[in-house]
């Protein structure tokens, strides 16, 4: 077998792995799209990966809102569109755009760091009422706290009936590990609410941890409950680029989230303005570090086994 027999035969088998579409909120969907609406936040986090923007107010514009649901609907069958940010609430088109994806015949989920007001919150509930997926809310210990997300908790518990999921995600500072793992998991645990930590990151990448505090990472669950905390898929056969794909605030679409920080080959696949071009099918990974948990979770990468929906999460 020659080796571009052998690099075709890898992609026909996870094209034919049973993972080739995933039902979500009772719909068949073909893929996951994670869009970035907005660069804007309320929030300005120690940590956070956006905090040396040059800008943090842009947003999507109402003159650009039909260009981008033009885009969304030329995909091909029903989707996930996970929407984040940036603040996603501070999207003033917000409950409108994500509305109008639910008419298209997609389904959505939002990561969002839970500080809208409850009538904002309840209404993106409502425009999403039986399509809305993953409600994923950030607990920054810097601005919040974890007894207030547990009271918001209650607005949406009314819509799990219409298949919503809850979770926690925080991102693990080294100062803040042993409180997540003594007294913010615990808390949450006793109310239903899973926590799933999210590795601090430094230029692109998983900071410098020590063994006592990788311990705690992983008995925390690893990055967002896979296991680990840095995964590395090099050389391997992915879905990313065709059946999962990065949308940044600017419309830009790239493969994966290396990806729209690397570049490389088949890195960029379009835009919201432009129009998106998927990939044909599965691609080796060209990367060392994978911080996408929703190929990783999903089952779209050569060799990893899908891991249940119920500890999917929204975020990266």
């Amino acid at each position: 077998m020659s080796f571009d027999d052998w690099i075709e035969s890898r992609r026909e088998s996870l094209n034919k792995a049973e993972t080739s579409e995933w039902t979500v909120v009772g719909r068949k969907i073909q893929g996951i799209i994670s869009w970035n609406v907005n660069d804007t936040c309320n929030y300005r986090c120690s940590y956070c990966t956006q905090r040396f923007m040059a800008d943090r107010t842009g947003f999507l514009e109402d003159e650009r809102l039909e260009l981008v649901l033009k885009s969304f609907s030329q995909l091909n069958g029903a989707w996930e569109i996970k929407l984040s940010g940036g603040e996603p609430f501070r999207q003033p088109s917000l409950n409108e755009l994500a509305r109008r994806l639910v008419l298209l015949g997609h389904c959505v989920s939002i990561q969002t760091n839970f500080s809208a007001p409850e009538e904002k919150i309840k209404g993106f509930l409502e425009a999403t009422r039986g399509a809305l997926h993953l409600f994923s809310a950030s607990l920054h210990l810097e601005y919040d706290s974890a007894e207030s997300f547990i009271q918001r908790y209650e607005w949406i518990r009314p819509y799990e009936r219409f298949g919503v999921q809850f979770h926690v995600t925080s991102v693990g500072a080294p100062a803040r590990l042993q409180q997540l793992r003594d007294e913010i998991a615990p808390l949450f645990l006793g109310h239903g609410i899973a926590l799933k930590v999210q590795p601090e990151k430094i230029n692109g990448y998983v900071r410098n941890y020590s063994e006592e505090e990788k311990a705690i990472l992983l008995e925390l669950g690893g990055h967002n409950h896979t296991g680990k905390i840095a995964n590395n898929f090099q050389g391997r056969m992915c879905r990313s680029g065709s059946r999962y794909l990065v949308i940044k605030s600017n419309g830009e679409a790239f493969r994966c989230y290396p990806a729209s920080r690397l570049g490389g080959q088949f890195a960029r696949i379009g835009s919201l303005q432009t129009g998106l071009q998927l990939l044909d099918g599965p691609q080796l990974c060209p990367y060392t570090y994978c911080n996408c948990t929703v190929p990783i979770q999903r089952g779209m990468i050569e060799g990893q086994l899908p891991l249940p929906l119920a500890i999917d999460n929204s975020g990266d």
